[in-house]
């Protein structure tokens, strides 16, 4: 999978998302792109997950009408998030065209 790394997500999650293609959207040069504009030059790009620690995206912007699937981490603490990468690794994998999943983290 291709997956999008957004603003807020830690970059150090990538190294347990083995087997899959993980760009920031830094290093896209889309670092100042608001929300709909993210998810549409990801789906342009051919990125199939947005990870995201917006809380709030599923109410601001029409995810039914997508083609990337959205998974949502409720932190963007990394030493929290780090005790928890197998959740997240879990919730990459189950995605699927559309959804739209919430890893919550202690």
């Amino acid at each position: 999978m291709r997956i999008l790394f957004d603003q807020g997500t830690p970059v150090p999650l990538r190294r347990y998302l083995v087997g899959h293609e993980v760009v920031t959207a830094f290093e896209k040069g889309w670092s100042t792109l608001k929300n709909g504009e993210l998810l549409q030059a990801a789906e342009n790009n051919d990125f199939t997950v947005l990870l995201t620690t917006d809380m709030n995206l599923r109410y601001q912007q029409n995810l039914s009408i997508r083609k990337i699937s959205v998974v949502v981490l409720s932190t963007t603490s990394w030493p929290r998030i780090k005790s928890e990468v197998s959740a997240v690794a879990e919730a990459v994998a189950a995605s699927t065209i559309g959804s739209y999943i919430e890893v919550i983290i202690p």
